[in-house]
């Protein structure tokens, strides 16, 4: 049951996935595609915790945080080099 649950979590994360990547390729402005870059890193973070949880696997929850906190400075350091410029 909770894998079920679990599974149909993991499919609507890896369909936000898609359309977050489809904006990121579509995406009109440089603004739009760090925005759809940030859904997808924390979408990614969300899908490696969900695949933790199926194997019981918790070393997978310390990629996913390095991931997370990899995510958090990438966006950061893009948002202030659109503002002023390095």
């Amino acid at each position: 049951m909770i894998n079920t649950i679990l599974l149909i979590a993991a499919i609507i994360i890896m369909l936000a996935i898609f359309i977050s990547a489809y904006r990121f390729i579509i995406g009109p402005n440089i603004v739009d595609r760090v925005i759809s870059f940030d859904v997808i890193t924390v979408s990614s973070i969300a899908l490696i915790v969900i695949i933790t949880s199926m194997l019981g696997k918790i070393i997978y929850l310390d990629i996913a945080i390095v991931y997370g906190i990899l995510s958090f400075l990438s966006v950061i350091i893009i948002g202030r080099y659109l503002e002023k410029g390095m």
